[in-house]
C-alpha cells in the first residue's frame, strides 16, 4: 500500500500587545496554540493619571517573543502574521522617529498609554460640542479615545510635538506600519478611537470644531488615508528589516490590525456550540456578548442593524466582524483594581507569604481561605453587609463619568486574612455587578444576549466566571484556549494569508469551546437585591457630591 503524503500544518503567529506586556503565539489552523512566549514592557507614569511607553521598547519586545515562539519551525509553513494591541497613542515625527508625549522631552517615551487620563478638560470640551460623530460612542466621548489626546499634545506640547509630528498612529497600526512599511490604518481603531465613519470617512466639521483642523492637511495623511479592514492584507507583507527583526519569512501576509478587546472578541464568540445545550445554539451570534477581562474589561456585542446604547461606544460597522455592528461597553479598571485592593490591604504579606509555603498563585489561596470561612453559606452570600462600587478610575460605561469614584461599605476594625479575602470577594461581584449594569442598558436598547464568552487573564479566575454567571444569571462560554486574544490575532494572519474566504470561516474553525459555567439559579434572589444596593451606591456618590457642590 502506498502512504498517503501528509499536507504540511499550516502556522499563523498572532502577537498581543497588553498593557504592561507582550505576547506571542503559534496558532496552527484549528487554533490549537503551538507555542507562546511573554515579556514585559515597561510603563512611565511621571505624573499623576499620566501612563506612558515606548514604541521602540513594545516592537524590541514584539521582535523576541515572536523569535521564541517559531523557534524550529519550517519558515515554509508560516503562513500569515496578525497583530493587537491596545488603543495607545503613537507619536513619530516626519522621519519616523519617537518624539516626546511629556514635558520632560524624554523622546523614547513616545506613547500615550490608553489608560492615561491627562485630557480630561479636553474631553469636556469635545462632550459640549454635542457633534454628531459622538452618537457613536454611546453620546459621550471618552477620555480613553484619541481626539482628547491629540488636543492635549496640541496644547501643552506644541512646538516640541505638535508641530513636529509626522504621523499619529494607534498602536495597532504602528504595529504594522513596522511590519510592512505600509502606514494603512485599520478600520477598527479609527472607527471605534479616532471618530472616522466606515460609510463617509472623517468628518471635517468634527475637527474644525474642536480645533484640531490641521489634521485635515493632505487629506489626513498624519492620522490616515488609507484605511483597510480587519485581517485584509497589508502592502507586499513583511518587509526585509522586519522579517530579520521577528525572524519571520520575508514577504509573509501581514493582516490589518485589531485593539487588543477586539481580538479576543474574534477569537471567542464565533466558536461552534453544537452539544453544550447553551441557549445561543443555533441562534445567530447577535445573541452573544464577548467579554474580555484583564486589566480592564471590554464587553463586545454585534448586531445585524445599528443599536444607539446610551453610555456605550458604538455603533461601529464592520469594526469586529465584517458586516456586522459592533457596541462596545467597557469597565476601566478590573483586574487592575482586584490587584489594587489585595495589594493595598495590610494583611497582603501574610496572603504572600501564605501563599508561596502553598505553592499556590494569591488568587488560588484566597479562593481556597473563603472556601475555609464560608461555613454552611454559598461563598457569594459571605458578603451580605459587605459592598463595592467599583469605578477606583471612573465609569466607562454605561455612566459614562469619569468623575465617580470607588467605594466600600461595610468595613470594620478587623485587619486579617479572613477580611481580606472578604473584600476580595466584594470587589470581584462590584465588577460582575457592573457587567450586569453594561448588560442590561445593551438589552434596553436593543440587545438580545444570552450567552456569555470570556476570555483574558481573569477568565482563568474560577471565582470571577462563576461570580459573573450567578449575577448575570446567563451560562459563561470559556474558550478552550485561555489565550483568545492570541488566537484572535493569529485569525486576522490567517485571513491575510488567503487559506480562509472570510473572517467568519477562521473564526469558526479556530475558535474552541473549552468549558461551560452554568449560573446558580437558587441564588438569584441574593444577588437581585446586591445589584439594588449597587445601584443604590451610585446614587448616594452623587447626592454626597451635590451636597458638597453647593457648601
Amino acid at each position: 500500500m502506498q502512504s498517503k503524503k501528509q499536507t504540511p500544518v499550516k502556522y499563523y503567529v498572532g502577537v498581543d500587545v497588553g498593557s504592561a506586556s507582550v505576547r506571542a503565539a503559534l496558532v496552527d489552523g484549528f487554533g490549537t496554540v503551538v507555542a507562546h512566549a511573554e515579556q514585559p514592557i515597561q510603563i512611565w507614569e511621571p505624573q499623576p493619571d499620566h501612563y506612558e511607553q515606548s514604541s521602540a521598547d513594545i516592537w524590541g519586545a514584539c521582535c523576541s517573543v515572536t523569535k521564541k515562539v517559531v523557534c524550529g519551525i519550517d519558515a515554509s509553513q508560516i503562513r500569515g502574521l496578525g497583530f493587537d494591541a491596545t488603543c495607545s497613542l503613537v507619536v513619530v515625527d516626519k522621519q519616523f522617529q519617537p518624539l516626546a508625549v511629556n514635558s520632560e522631552g524624554q523622546s523614547y517615551r513616545n506613547v500615550i498609554m490608553w489608560m492615561d487620563h491627562r485630557a480630561v478638560s479636553q474631553v469636556e470640551r469635545i462632550n459640549a460640542t454635542k457633534h454628531r460623530v459622538l452618537s457613536y460612542v454611546g453620546g459621550v466621548m471618552s477620555v480613553e479615545m484619541q481626539p482628547p489626546k491629540l488636543l492635549w499634545i496640541k496644547e501643552n506640547l506644541k512646538e516640541s510635538c505638535w508641530e513636529k509630528a509626522g504621523c499619529f498612529f494607534d498602536l495597532p497600526d504602528f504595529l504594522s506600519w513596522k511590519a510592512t512599511g505600509v502606514t494603512a490604518r485599520s478600520l477598527c481603531t479609527v472607527v471605534c478611537k479616532w471618530t472616522y465613519n466606515s460609510d463617509g470617512g472623517w468628518d471635517d466639521s468634527f475637527w474644525k470644531m474642536i480645533g484640531l483642523e490641521d489634521l485635515m492637511k493632505d487629506k489626513y495623511e498624519k492620522i490616515g488615508n488609507h484605511v483597510l479592514s480587519p485581517g485584509e492584507s497589508v502592502g507586499k507583507g513583511l518587509t526585509p528589516e522586519a522579517a530579520k527583526d521577528l525572524g519571520l519569512p520575508e514577504g509573509i501576509a501581514v493582516a490589518a490590525s485589531l485593539i487588543d478587546a477586539h481580538a479576543g472578541g474574534l477569537g471567542v464568540i464565533g466558536a461552534d456550540v453544537k452539544g453544550y445545550n447553551l441557549p445561543c445554539e443555533n441562534q445567530p451570534i447577535t445573541s452573544r456578548l464577548a467579554l474580555i477581562c484583564g486589566t480592564s474589561s471590554c464587553h463586545m456585542g454585534v448586531s445585524e442593524t445599528p443599536i444607539f446604547v446610551p453610555g456605550v461606544w458604538g455603533p461601529y460597522f464592520s469594526a469586529m466582524i465584517p458586516g456586522l455592528w459592533l457596541n462596545e461597553g467597557g469597565q476601566s479598571a478590573t483586574g487592575k483594581l482586584i490587584e489594587h485592593v489585595i495589594r493595598g490591604h495590610v494583611a497582603f504579606p501574610e496572603l504572600q507569604s501564605k501563599a508561596v509555603a502553598s505553592a499556590h498563585s494569591i488568587y488560588t489561596y484566597l479562593n481556597s481561605h473563603l472556601d475555609l470561612i464560608k461555613n454552611s453559606l454559598p461563598v457569594g452570600f459571605l458578603t451580605v453587609d459587605l459592598h463595592v462600587w467599583p469605578d477606583f478610575h471612573g465609569n466607562r460605561s454605561p455612566l459614562t463619568d469619569l468623575t465617580l469614584k470607588g467605594m466600600v461599605v461595610g468595613l470594620t476594625l478587623s485587619r486579617g486574612l479572613d477580611e481580606l479575602a472578604l473584600i476580595y470577594l466584594a470587589t470581584i461581584q462590584a465588577i460582575a455587578l457592573g457587567t450586569r449594569h453594561i448588560l442590561e442598558t445593551m438589552q434596553a436598547a436593543g440587545h438580545h444576549i444570552n450567552t456569555l464568552f470570556l476570555c483574558g487573564g481573569l477568565s482563568k479566575n474560577p471565582l470571577f466566571v462563576q461570580m459573573h454567571a450567578d449575577i448575570t444569571g446567563k451560562p459563561v462560554v470559556l474558550s478552550k484556549e485561555v489565550e483568545s486574544v492570541l488566537v484572535g490575532a493569529a485569525i486576522l494572519g490567517a485571513c491575510a494569508s488567503g487559506d480562509f474566504a472570510s473572517i467568519q470561516e477562521a473564526m469558526a474553525r479556530m475558535g474552541k469551546i473549552g468549558r461551560v459555567v452554568q449560573p446558580n439559579h437558587e441564588h438569584k434572589r441574593f444577588y437581585d437585591k446586591k445589584y439594588e444596593v449597587f445601584l443604590k451606591l451610585v446614587e448616594h456618590q452623587r447626592e454626597y457630591r451635590s451636597i458638597m457642590n453647593s457648601a
